[in-house]
């Protein structure tokens, strides 16, 4: 499946874009929502990297957790998770005793529960904001422009994580229900509070749901966005075996920074040299993977222009 197959599929709902650091992610999911967006599609562009780069490759301010229209392209809106303040709503909640009665008990026994929260914080509130859009029927479409591959690979074990987490918590409030209950009926309390639980109940059911989805290939795709080095290329590798493990769909790779020839320069041979050697060893990885290679710009991408130019180069419309 080619870049341009993914882009102008109906049925694909969320692209992610990831890789290692510096290859050019936040570009080439700028350049597929620029795409998206012009063929018909409502699309959301959404950064969940920590260090942000999204506004600068829309040349617009997207920060600040909010979702924002995108100047110059109809369809477009764009946004960059502001982790923090979510971390510091869900503690809140915790604290104002949003986790019910029985949680505030334990909290007497275990400790300080206002600290606890969701395993990875940067990643469970950027997985948090993709459970968000998966009942969303305000955009046709969710592209993410994901953290370095570290990150990346934390935020998509997150569904295990977080049910298994979310498992504790329902159990914990099973063995203290039955206590609590009696106490509310020695002490003529009222009926007890079902509603944290059941939200707790209904995360669990939307992170099953995110796995279906995210496991299908006709609505979820991953486009790897490497560069042509030795490093890059082991990264691509470990971040492939772990898509494969978690049966998230990847068929295409995006190489980036492919420096032209220029007989002139010694310095840019060399490199290029060097560049098309690991090549060699790139399509024989992935000779079952779409690849798609993509020229060292000899300027910053940056705007709605260039990244129009990278969009074109990406779906095989200018080479």
């Amino acid at each position: 499946m080619t870049i341009k197959d993914i882009v102008y599929n109906d049925s694909i709902k969320f692209i992610l874009s990831g890789g290692k650091g510096g290859v050019g992610k936040t570009s080439c999911a700028g350049a597929m929502a620029v795409l998206s967006a012009r063929h018909g599609f409502r699309t959301l562009v959404m950064s969940t990297d920590p260090a942000h780069s999204l506004s600068d490759s829309f040349d617009q301010d997207l920060s600040g957790g909010e979702i924002i229209e995108i100047k110059g392209v109809k369809n477009l809106w764009g946004m960059e998770i502001d982790t923090e303040k979510g971390m510091q709503e869900f503690q809140t909640s915790i604290g104002d005793g949003g986790a019910g009665p029985e949680l505030e008990m334990a909290s007497q026994l275990v400790g300080d529960l206002g600290a606890m929260s969701p395993p990875g914080s940067d990643e469970a509130m950027a997985f948090g904001k993709m459970l968000e859009f998966l009942e969303d029927t305000s955009y046709d479409r969710v592209i993410f422009d994901t953290a370095p591959t570290g990150h990346t690979l934390k935020l998509l074990e997150l569904p295990d994580l977080l049910d298994s987490w979310l498992g504790k918590m329902l159990t914990l409030r099973q063995r203290l229900s039955s206590m609590m209950s009696g106490l509310r009926t020695m002490l003529g309390g009222g009926a007890q509070d079902e509603s944290s639980w059941e939200m707790l109940q209904r995360t669990k059911d939307k992170i099953l749901a995110a796995r279906i989805q995210l496991s299908n290939p006709e609505m979820t795709q991953f486009a790897i966005v490497m560069i042509p080095e030795a490093m890059a290329v082991f990264e691509t590798q470990r971040l492939l075996g772990s898509l494969h493990t978690w049966n998230i769909p990847a068929s295409n790779i995006v190489v980036n920074q492919l420096v032209p020839p220029n007989p002139d320069c010694i310095f840019c041979s060399k490199r290029r040299d060097m560049q098309q050697s690991n090549m060699v060893d790139i399509r024989d990885l992935y000779k079952d993977l779409d690849i798609t290679e993509v020229p060292l710009f000899n300027s910053e991408i940056r705007g709605i222009d260039g990244l129009t130019e990278l969009g074109k180069i990406l779906i095989g419309e200018e080479q």
